[in-house]
């Protein structure tokens, strides 16, 4: 009989500004660790503007917690040489998962004056690293993850355009995708369909936000270039309570995962914002099943 599979459970953390921010963002990884994740992603600012904090964050969650770290890792604004260091720095320090990004440059950066401008490029890079120390590796990989986009990237002519990066993203190497936020449950069919037809083949993991804040609902959509659903802000914006608030968002957001699950998701990113309660909230819902903790044996 062939083993059985699980959903794939992973979160979005960012490096913390300030103790008081490091402490939350303590809190909130002790919480989400008890849920057992596979993953959990750090992200990188442009131009690797806070690379030692987002270091200091993987070193720790390596060393101080059984979490899986997946290194953000953006090369618009970077030379050659410094992205082969923060390469050789992550797989030094035993992270084997890397998200190899665009990213975007910071304000007053040209985008050009970077070796490396788009995120095959990054891909490509990581496997030359990579190969020399697959002894060291025990003879296996770092996974590579890509982003996908369930809706028109703001900067791509089409979404013809975007799949067609995605399959460039695999066949420079990517193993998996990460797809930015989305607002309608079908976005993701929609994208899985697209991508299936021209040749994509990795698994494409949906990335879902807990629609918790109108604020950051707004935001996010701006950023994105993503219409957000009128009805779902007036939800929101009308709720008389932050609870009822917090519930209404919270079914949003399951609604949007189980579509995805539904339609052949392998899993689910959440983006936490470091904070626990919504995410929390909406995998109590889902009722997401979790492969039996290490040290037990699993059901024949």
């Amino acid at each position: 009989m062939p083993a059985r599979t699980y959903p794939a459970l992973s979160y979005e953390l960012y490096p913390p500004r300030g103790d008081d921010a490091e402490e939350s963002l303590w809190a909130t990884i002790r919480r989400l660790e008890d849920t057992r994740p596979d993953f959990v992603s750090v992200t990188y600012g442009a131009a690797g503007s806070n690379r030692e904090t987002a270091l200091t964050l993987l070193r720790r969650l390596l060393t101080e917690t059984a979490l899986k770290p997946l290194a953000h890792l953006t090369c618009v604004g970077s030379s050659r040489a410094e992205l082969t260091d923060v390469v050789e720095r992550l797989i030094g320090g035993g992270v084997r998962g890397i998200l190899a990004l665009r990213g975007d440059a910071p304000d007053g950066v040209d985008p050009s004056e970077g070796d490396l401008q788009h995120a095959e490029d990054l891909v490509r890079l990581i496997r030359h690293i990579e190969a020399p120390r697959t002894a060291q590796l025990a003879a296996g990989r770092v996974s590579v993850g890509v982003a996908a986009y369930a809706t028109r990237h703001p900067d791509s002519p089409s979404e013809e355009h975007d799949i067609d990066v995605l399959l460039a993203k695999q066949q420079a190497g990517a193993d998996f995708a990460i797809t930015q936020v989305f607002f309608q449950p079908a976005d993701y069919a929609r994208l899985l369909t697209r991508a299936r037809r021209a040749g994509v083949t990795i698994p494409i993991i949906p990335g879902v936000m807990p629609l918790t804040s109108t604020r950051r609902v707004e935001k996010l959509g701006s950023l994105a270039g993503i219409e957000v659903d009128a009805s779902l802000l007036a939800r929101l914006e009308g709720a008389r309570s932050d609870a009822e608030r917090r519930r209404t968002g919270v079914a949003a957001t399951v609604e949007l995962a189980r579509a995805a699950l539904d339609h052949g998701a392998p899993g689910l990113h959440l983006y936490t914002f470091n904070e626990h309660a919504a995410a929390l909230d909406v995998l109590d819902a889902l009722g997401l099943e979790r492969p039996p903790e290490a040290g037990t044996v699993a059901s024949l």
